[in-house]
């Protein structure tokens, strides 16, 4: 799929470069740890690292790119310091939406907004990095596709959560760039009690060690990729728990979490169909079917039940359209998790 270019009204740029002073926005969601995370095969029957996220709206990351024209093209100045990733982004961009438009490339001057805490496995540098390029993008008027701006992410990043590609379920191969499979067009109804471990602190990725890899870890993801792709299809509450708490188990060996055993016994004794978890950080969440009789005192139980483990609720939110702050008052903390944004 390649880029286009939007109507001559929103972009008037020539092949000389661009009109001085021209802006452009760019948003990005985050999410909210994974569902299924491990090693699965491609197209190829090759094994790759692969991913499927949790998606969460409201918090997020916002971008806005300003042109300088006439400046070396990887002249890019970014507020707040410090973000060398989106800026990296940043430059790729420009030469990405530059080349499509047939003119000469120039720096800028990004700016980053959001609200999402760094290292707690919520997309946060995925999601500095996706608003960064649609701004970079709004500003030269090209739209540039999913796969596009996944390409510009990895390539900025190393790897890269699917946050380019909307709330649909993908398996995503976070170091390619790529959709190894779309398993359907929303995961199946649920409710989520999120919550942070370890006290709400960053975690390092690239300080994780590699995941051990077992002689039957391919047909144990593999199994599990089937089991994620029938509950998708078949809107199965139940089935996604499953996966998502056997997943999270697995990833044990990588990132431990004390507080694991408390929460699946908390999800054990409140109903919850299951657990999740952030693969590489310290999110988590407590998996409820919206369409379980007493919904509203599980929700409740499960919240004081945390609490009284030392595990911090953070907010509760839907896989679907839901006013949850209407529905679950209670349970709608809206903390913001502890860890600080750099």
């Amino acid at each position: 799929m390649t880029a286009t270019t939007r109507p001559p009204e929103a972009a008037a740029h020539g092949r000389e470069g661009i009109g001085r002073g021209t802006e452009g926005t760019g948003r990005a969601a985050c999410h909210h740890g994974e569902i299924l995370q491990g090693v699965f095969l491609d197209e190829r029957r090759r094994p790759v690292q692969g991913l499927v996220t949790l998606p969460m709206h409201g918090p997020g990351s916002t971008a806005r790119f300003a042109h300088r024209p006439g400046s070396p093209p990887d002249e890019v100045t970014v507020t707040p310091a410090g973000r060398t990733k989106a800026r990296a982004a940043a430059v790729l961009a420009v030469r990405e939406c530059a080349a499509h438009r047939e003119a000469k490339p120039c720096g800028g001057d990004l700016t980053l907004t959001g609200d999402l805490p760094v290292g707690l496995g919520m997309g946060s540098s995925t999601s500095d990095v996706i608003a960064t390029v649609r701004a970079v993008a709004d500003a030269w008027g090209v739209l540039l596709p999913s796969e596009t701006i996944a390409r510009i992410a990895v390539r900025a990043e190393g790897a890269s959560d699917p946050l380019m590609h909307g709330s649909r379920p993908v398996l995503f191969a976070q170091r390619e760039g790529k959709v190894l499979e779309v398993l359907g067009s929303a995961l199946p109804p649920a409710v989520v009690v999120g919550c942070t471990l370890g006290n709400g602190a960053p975690v390092d990725t690239l300080a994780l060690p590699a995941a051990p890899q077992h002689d039957d870890d391919l047909a144990a993801y593999a199994h599990l990729r089937g089991m994620l792709r029938r509950a998708v299809t078949t809107a199965d509450t139940a089935l996604l728990g499953r996966v998502s708490t056997a997943s999270a188990r697995l990833r044990q060996r990588v990132l431990r979490h004390r507080e694991f055993p408390t929460l699946t016994a908390v999800a054990d004794s409140t109903g919850a169909v299951g657990v999740q978890i952030a693969h590489s950080g310290n999110v988590a969440g407590l998996l409820f079917d919206p369409r379980a009789p007493g919904l509203h005192r599980r929700l409740r139980r499960c919240t004081r039940a945390l609490e009284r483990a030392g595990i911090a609720p953070t907010r509760t939110f839907t896989t679907f359209a839901s006013p949850i702050s209407e529905e679950f008052p209670w349970t709608n903390t809206s903390r913001t998790p502890s860890a600080a944004r750099t």
